[in-house]
């Protein structure tokens, strides 16, 4: 998305201004989970579009709940139109908490959500916890998928409420499929039981 700044001296001696590219979020497709065990982008289906249309795309996460207490929230990717989601993908993973009791803050570097050269799930949401009030909520910017030349960097920043410990939770992921193969479908699911409730939108930046 472009940035636009204008102050007094570039701007004092201009009477008009033409047309200002700012960019645009574009909407393609929300999925909302009721008891769902995954939720799906796969470009070409019910209207979703993962393709070169766009050279960024963004997912956002609103009030995802899980089934299961304590489950992770997780992704994968696909470079074959859905039929697996097993890219392989090395990753990075930080997180900062505090607690409702006002200690225990804390900033770690996450092992357990890194990965090296794996095909499994990607953690974007740790132990999320099921309680009534309880969600997930962020996004993931999935960068080029299209390109058949380079590796498909990703980046997942999420705030969610820890199951067991009554913690806040801010966790960021970055990292990348390393593939050269176009991705074209994006696959979210909970590491144990349905995602209970929550809307999941993409969105194509211009």
């Amino acid at each position: 998305m472009s940035i636009v700044t204008l102050n007094d001296r570039a701007v004092r001696s201009v009477s008009a201004f033409g047309s200002l590219n700012t960019g645009s979020m574009v909407f393609i497709k929300k999925l909302t989970a009721s008891s769902s065990s995954t939720l799906s982008f796969v470009n070409g289906a019910s209207s979703v579009v993962l393709d070169s249309t766009y050279k960024e795309y963004v997912f956002t996460f609103k009030n995802i709940h899980p089934a299961t207490d304590g489950a992770n929230f997780t992704f994968n990717l696909s470079a074959d139109s859905g039929s697996n989601y097993n890219v392989t993908k090395t990753t990075t993973a930080f997180l900062a908490r505090h607690s409702e009791s006002g200690t225990g803050e804390d900033l770690q570097y996450k092992t357990g959500e890194d990965l090296a050269q794996s095909t499994s799930n990607q953690i974007v949401g740790i132990e999320v916890g099921a309680d009534a009030d309880q969600n997930l909520n962020g996004e993931l910017k999935l960068f080029n998928p299209s390109s058949t030349t380079f590796v498909k960097h990703f980046i997942s920043t999420t705030n969610g409420n820890d199951a067991h410990s009554d913690f806040n939770y801010n966790l960021f992921v970055a990292g990348y499929g390393n593939t050269t193969s176009a991705i074209d479908a994006v696959q979210f699911s909970m590491s144990s039981g349905n995602i209970d409730a929550g809307d999941i939108c993409l969105y194509g930046i211009l």
